[in-house]
This record gives C-alpha cells, sequence and structure tokens, in this order.
C-alpha cells in the first residue's frame, strides 16, 4: 500500500497561481473537454480522458505506451488526482480514440498557456528589441520508417539502395531570447502529406500554413522571426511581409551568388559600412561588422529589396563567419543587437529538439502512427507537456529550487516518476515540496493549496 506523503512546511518558495502545473494541467483539461465528440453508441472512455493520458505520459516522460499502460494500473489515484482523469485508458484504448482526434482540436490548449504567460506579464522580460519577440522556427524529423506508413507519410526512395522510406516532419516554432535558457513553443506546424496531394509536403508550404494560424491566434503579436539559409527566398520573405513579422534571414554564399556579387561590388565603390570593435569582456575577441542596406535579393527578384549584414567573430586563430538579410534598416547603433538576435536561432536546435531527443521527452520514439491523427497528436502532447515545463522553469521557483537541487533534468523527471510510483499524491505542488524539502522527515501531512 502506498504510505501518504509527509512534507516539510514551505519556506519561501512560492507558486503563482494561474502558472502553477496543476492550474495548467486543469486549464488544458478544460480545454480538451470542449472538443466535439462525434463518436455514436456508448463510450467509456471520453475524447478528454484519452487526451489527458496521453499528456500525462508525456509530462511523466515515460518511455513508451507500455511503460505508462503498467502506470495506470498500479498508480491510477496520482494520475487522477493530479491530471484529473476520469476513466484511465489502456494503450489500445488510448491510441483507437487519439487516432480519430483532429490534430487543429490541441492547438486552442497551447494558445490558452500562451495567454496564462501574457496574462502574468511572466513574457515581457523576453522582448527583445522595438517591442518585438524572437519566434524562431525550423524543421525536424519525427518519424522515419522502411515498412510502417500512413497516408500521411511522405514517401522517400535512396538513390543509392533503392529502399523506400517513409517519413514525417515538424516545423517548430518558439519564443527565443538571448539571455534566456527557456523557449516558449507555440503550436507546430506538421510537415506531411496533405489531404488529396501526390506530391510530398515541404517546410516552405508548412511555413506558409503556419503564419496563416499564427497571425489567426495573435492577431497584434510583434515578431522578428530568426530561420536559417534554406528560407532567404522570395516567395518566403513575401509570406513573412503579408503577415507583418519582421525578419533575420541566414543567407549562405553558394545559393545567393548573385547578392555577394552585388555585395562585392559595394564593398569596391564604397557604398558598404564597416566597423569593428574589441569585446568587453574578453579582449582577446574582436566583433567586425559590414553592412549594406537596400539590396536586391537575386537576379530574379532585383525588386525585393532586403538589408545585407556580415559579421566575423575573432579570437586569436579561430574566425567564425555569418551572414544574413533583414527588413530592420541596418546602422551602427544596431547591428551588435540584430547579430545577437540572428545567432539566437541556434535555441530551437539545441534547446527545443536536442532537449525533446537527449533529456527525456523521447522525441524520436514512434509511439504509435496510427491511420488518422495519432502520431501528430502525440506530438502536438509531447510538445504540450514540453511547453508546461518551459512554463514551469520560466516562472515556478519551487520547480527551479527542485530542478537546482536534483542537478538535471533526468534526475528530475526520475525523482518525478518515482514519487509517482511510491506515495499517493494530491498535487504537483506536493510532489515538488516533497523533492524539495525531503519524504522521510517525520512531519504531519499538509494540503497545499497554490498562491
Amino acid at each position: 500500500m502506498k504510505k501518504r506523503m509527509p512534507i516539510a512546511p514551505p519556506s519561501q518558495t512560492k507558486v503563482r497561481k494561474y502558472l502553477s502545473a496543476d492550474s495548467l494541467f486543469k486549464m488544458i483539461r478544460e480545454q480538451f473537454k470542449q472538443i466535439s465528440d462525434s463518436r455514436k453508441g456508448n463510450t467509456t472512455i471520453s475524447l478528454c480522458d484519452a487526451l489527458m493520458s496521453a499528456f500525462a505520459m508525456f509530462s511523466l516522460k515515460d518511455p513508451s505506451l507500455l511503460a505508462f499502460d503498467e502506470r495506470r494500473k498500479e498508480e491510477d489515484h496520482n494520475l487522477k488526482n493530479i491530471f484529473g482523469i476520469e476513466q484511465i485508458p489502456c494503450d489500445t484504448q488510448m491510441r483507437e480514440v487519439i487516432d480519430n482526434i483532429p490534430d487543429e482540436s490541441i492547438r486552442p490548449a497551447f494558445l490558452a498557456n500562451f495567454r496564462r504567460l501574457q496574462r502574468g506579464k511572466a513574457l515581457e522580460p523576453m522582448v527583445f528589441m522595438e517591442g518585438c519577440y524572437l519566434l524562431a522556427l525550423d524543421g525536424t524529423g519525427y518519424f522515419s520508417s522502411e515498412k510502417l506508413h500512413s497516408k500521411a507519410c511522405m514517401v522517400k526512395v535512396s538513390k543509392k539502395s533503392g529502399k523506400t522510406s517513409y517519413y514525417i516532419q515538424t516545423l517548430g516554432a518558439c519564443l527565443v531570447h538571448p539571455d534566456y535558457k527557456e523557449v516558449i513553443p507555440l503550436c507546430p506546424e506538421i510537415i506531411q502529406k496533405q489531404d488529396g496531394a501526390t506530391k510530398n509536403d515541404c517546410e516552405r508550404n508548412a511555413a506558409k500554413r503556419f503564419f496563416g494560424k499564427f497571425r489567426k491566434d495573435h492577431p497584434h503579436l510583434k515578431v522578428i522571426v530568426i530561420e536559417d539559409g534554406l528560407s532567404s527566398n522570395a516567395p518566403h520573405i513575401e509570406d513573412l511581409k503579408a503577415n507583418n513579422v519582421h525578419f533575420i534571414l541566414g543567407v549562405k554564399q553558394g545559393d545567393h551568388e548573385f547578392l555577394f556579387k552585388y555585395i562585392d561590388r559595394a564593398v569596391e565603390e564604397g557604398k558598404a559600412v564597416e566597423f569593428s570593435f574589441m569585446d568587453e569582456k574578453n579582449p582577446l575577441m574582436e566583433h567586425y561588422f559590414r553592412f549594406v542596406n537596400a539590396v536586391p535579393l537575386n537576379g530574379s527578384n532585383q525588386d525585393l529589396l532586403v538589408n545585407f549584414l556580415e559579421y566575423w567573430q575573432t579570437e586569436r586563430d579561430d574566425v567564425t563567419y555569418f551572414s544574413w538579410v533583414t527588413d530592420f534598416t541596418i546602422t551602427v547603433e544596431n547591428a551588435y543587437q540584430l547579430m545577437r538576435g540572428a545567432r539566437t536561432r541556434w535555441k530551437i536546435e539545441n534547446e527545443t529538439f536536442n532537449t525533446l531527443k537527449n533529456q527525456g521527452y523521447h522525441f524520436e520514439h514512434n509511439y504509435g502512427l496510427g491511420h488518422k491523427y495519432l502520431s501528430t497528436n502525440f506530438i502536438l502532447l509531447m510538445m504540450l507537456a514540453f511547453l508546461v515545463d518551459q512554463t514551469q522553469q520560466l516562472c515556478c521557483t519551487l520547480f527551479q529550487s527542485v530542478w537546482k537541487k536534483l542537478g538535471s533534468k533526468r534526475s528530475l523527471w526520475e525523482q518525478m516518476r518515482g514519487m509517482f510510483r511510491n506515495f499517493k499524491l494530491e498535487s504537483m505542488e506536493m510532489l515538488f515540496l516533497a523533492l524539495l524539502y525531503g519524504y522521510e522527515k517525520q512531519v504531519p501531512v499538509i494540503y497545499l493549496n497554490s498562491s
């Protein structure tokens, strides 16, 4: 029998009411309850319970549906108490229900969490420049198989081996800031074969769909889109402008021969602005900039003018080089800030995709492909759990204190699962307090309300 959890009284750790894990779990459940159920006949598992069960699986970082199914049998008290699940589905039931829920039904939960962050003014410190947030976009794969496939899978045939592989990707999007470890993911756009399409989907088309939905969800949010060199093409830039977003996009000489030759001529004619300075914190590091405003992107789109920025960072014999195009007019005063913003793009790779792949989220594990929406919904629910974790990391001093004490995210997730396994819990706050203060101390059981 599980023991009732004794925990030590709280000290100065505080939980912000509307941004606590318990409050966010409740909010997500309320969002799921609003999804209409088109199933006929008696159903033992509600859509909400199926979605919350999958969300709980990703929140607890279970490595598979089988692992969660074992948890369902042994830890139903905690799943019901903390995640509000009334009827916990087995793995087969979960797959069957979630496979038939349109993936767009999960989007409102991302928006509701974002609204909580705005309401709590938690995002204001992440404003980067001119009232804008940095919005990093990038694509990555999450499903690939030479055997399993569905109608949504894209198809690739190897030129060397002739083997056919099936895959699905996703276009991730996060608010980032160079001074913050945290990222705030938005609802991603899945890169998969679209209904009725014969050709594979692509990152460019997914971006077009993403920004259409983004502007419906966030009509007034001011952002600067930061992307890699694949994005610096005329159709995409026109889409960005049409959606009223600023941009800083990588460019490479091999892909933009016309642009770089134009810049070379501008340098020869003395039209480029160049300046450098030594780093204040590192006297061995020098920053060197060169920029030209109002230059044509390429020979085919000479009416599409962009502003071009080059940057060299030298330290001893090491030289790092970057180049970008932007819609901001570049000046000596803002060039350094634009460079910092552009280089923050790596956070969607390291702080987002690499975290999901290597820090317990099992991003590349196939939880289920399904026939309709299963794999898509699983990746959205995983990203939603990641959003809640990032919200805790940004806003919750209790979560921050536990993470600091345990030393790593992996250790934190392991301890959380251990608590679920061995104790009856009433809330995530109770779990975090027990991890922080110790659960072997003989003190009275107390029940805590968020404040």
